[in-house]
C-alpha cells in the first residue's frame, strides 16, 4: 500500500458524509441486533412450551425453561453467537453497495465489512469447537489461532494489502514434477478443509442433538451412531475440502492401498482396537455404566471411546483398557444379566456356641442393613470345623455396588460383633496346645527324692 492510498483512507475518515455512514452502520447493527433478540426470544418461547410441566400448590410450573440461546446461532448472550455477526455483515454489505452508487467514498462501511466478516468467522468456530469439544485445550489453540489470522486478514483488506500479500504468496512456490503447488494454494487450502470440517462437525452436532438423543434412549448405541456419523460427515467434508483445492482425487487409491497395508501391518493393533471399539457400542455386551473386571481390575464403565474404554475402581482409580482386550480376553460383566452382587463374610464362634442361634443372629445382622436384599435373603451355614472354632459363612446380596462393597460388609461385621457380644457367644482367639510329655517325664526323675 502506497503513501497516497493511506492518505487517501484518512481523508475519507474526515469527510462529512462519515457521520452519515456512521449512522447507517449503527442502524444496521441495531437491526441485526433486535432481531436476533427477537428470534431468540421466539425459540426460547417454543422450547418452553414443549417442556414437561408439574404441579406444585395447584399452580402449574414448567419443570426447566430450556435457554434458546446457548447455540451455535444465538450462542450463550446472543452477541456472542454466529446469528448476530452474520446479519450485521449482510445488512452492512447491502449498505455499502446500495450507498456505493451515491457516495463513491464509503469509507466507514468499506472498513466495517472485513471486521464483520472476521468477527462472523470467528463466532462460527468458537461456538462449533465449543459446542464438540467443550473442555479441549487444542479446540482453544484452534480458536486463537483463527482469530489471529482473521484479524490480520481483515487489517490488510481495510489497508489494502491483501492483494500484494497474496501475489507474493502466490509467487512462493515449488514444484513436484509437473504440479506447482504455491504457498497461497496451501493456505487456501487448508482454510477450505477447516471450514468444511467445521461444517461437518456442526451438521454431526445437530443430528446428534435433533435426531439421536431423541430417538436412542441407550447410550452405549448413541455413542456409537455418534461415532459413525462424525466419522463419515468428516470423511466427506475432506474429500470436498480436497476437491475444492483442485487436488485429484483418483491419487488417493494409491493411499488407499499403502494405508491397507500399513493397517495390516504396522497399524494392526491400532485399527483392532477401533473396530473392537464399535462392536462393543454396537453388540451392547458393555455399555456405559456397567460394573466389570478386567484384568483382576474391578469398576465401572464411565466412557467407551473408539480405542480405549475408561474403567473407574471404587477408590477413584481409572483405568484405560484397549477395546481388543476387552474383546478378546476373559471380562466380567457384573451388570450385565443381573444386577445383585453376593457378598460373604466368614465368621468363628467357640465349640460350645448354639449353632442354630449362631445362625440366626447372623442372618439378623446383615437383614438389619438397609442396602441388603431381602430377597433373596441372608444365609448362613457351618462351613467347616476350626483350628480355633465353628467356622460360618454368611452369605447375603446387594443391588448397588457402584456405591461400594466394604462399607456394607462392614456395616454387616459390626452388626454381627454387636449381637455375638450381647447374646454371650465367645469369639474365640488363636489357640495352640502344646504337647511336652517326654520332657516332663524326665524332669519328674531328676527331681524325685532317691
Amino acid at each position: 500500500m502506497s503513501g497516497g492510498e493511506l492518505q487517501k483512507v484518512l481523508a475519507d475518515l474526515r469527510s462529512p458524509g462519515v457521520w452519515f455512514e456512521l449512522g447507517v452502520l449503527l442502524a444496521c447493527i441495531g437491526v441485526a441486533y433486535l432481531f436476533t433478540r427477537w428470534l431468540a426470544y421466539r425459540f426460547a418461547l417454543a422450547a418452553a412450551a414443549s417442556a414437561p410441566l408439574k404441579a406444585e400448590d395447584d399452580v402449574v410450573v414448567p419443570v426447566a425453561l430450556p435457554v434458546a440461546q446457548d447455540s451455535v446461532w444465538f450462542g450463550r448472550r446472543i452477541l456472542d453467537g454466529l446469528l448476530f455477526p452474520g446479519l450485521a455483515l449482510v445488512l452492512v454489505f447491502v449498505a455499502n453497495k446500495l450507498l456505493d452508487s451515491y457516495y463513491p467514498q464509503v469509507a466507514i462501511l468499506h472498513i466495517a465489512v472485513p471486521m464483520l466478516m472476521s468477527l462472523t468467522v470467528i463466532r462460527f468456530f468458537a461456538r462449533v469447537l465449543t459446542g464438540v469439544f467443550p473442555n479441549s485445550g487444542m479446540a482453544r489453540l484452534v480458536e486463537r489461532g483463527v482469530s489471529w489470522m482473521a484479524w490480520v486478514g481483515a487489517v490488510l483488506w481495510i489497508l489494502g494489502l491483501l492483494p500484494a500479500v497474496l501475489a507474493e504468496l502466490d509467487a512462493l512456490a515449488f514444484s513436484f514434477g509437473k504440479t506447482r503447488i504455491s504457498v497461497r494454494m496451501l493456505g487456501e487450502g487448508v482454510l477450505s478443509s477447516t471450514i468444511v470440517l467445521m461444517l461437518a462437525l456442526w451438521v454431526a452436532g445437530g443430528i446428534e442433538k435433533r435426531v439421536l438423543v431423541p430417538a436412542v434412549q441407550d447410550l452405549s448405541m448413541r455413542k456409537a451412531a455418534v461415532n459413525a456419523v462424525r466419522a463419515l460427515l468428516l470423511l466427506l467434508g475432506l474429500l470436498i475440502a480436497l476437491s475444492a483445492v483442485g487436488v485429484d482425487l483418483t491419487a488417493l487409491s494409491v493411499l488407499g492401498g499403502g494405508l491397507g497395508v500399513g493397517l495390516g501391518l504396522g497399524l494392526q493393533k491400532l485399527a483392532s482396537n477401533y473396530v473392537s471399539g464399535f462392536v462393543i457400542l454396537l453388540e451392547r455386551s458393555l455399555r456405559i455404566g456397567d460394573t466389570v473386571k478386567v484384568d483382576n481390575f474391578e469398576g465401572q464403565i464411565t466412557d467407551i471411546k473408539t480405542r480405549y474404554t475408561l474403567i473407574r475402581a471404587a477408590n477413584g482409580r481409572e483405568s484405560v483398557v484397549p477395546n481388543e482386550k476387552l474383546i478378546t480376553e476373559r471380562t466380567e460383566n457384573m451388570s450385565l444379566a443381573d444386577p445383585n452382587v453376593s457378598l460373604t463374610s466368614v465368621i468363628s464362634v467357640g465349640y460350645d456356641s448354639d449353632v442354630a442361634q449362631v445362625q440366626a443372629i447372623l442372618c439378623a445382622a446383615a437383614s438389619a442393613q438397609a442396602r441388603v436384599l431381602t430377597a433373596p435373603a441372608p444365609s448362613a451355614f457351618l462351613s467347616n470345623f476350626g483350628a480355633d472354632g465353628l467356622e460360618f459363612t454368611l452369605n447375603y446380596w446387594i443391588a448397588d455396588m457402584q456405591n461400594g462393597q466394604l462399607n456394607v460388609r462392614s456395616d454387616v461385621h459390626i452388626a454381627i460383633l454387636q449381637a455375638l457380644r450381647a447374646a454371650n457367644i465367645d469369639i474365640p482367639y488363636p489357640q495352640r496346645v502344646l504337647h511336652q510329655a517326654q520332657s516332663l517325664a524326665r524332669t519328674a526323675e531328676a527331681v524325685a527324692p532317691s
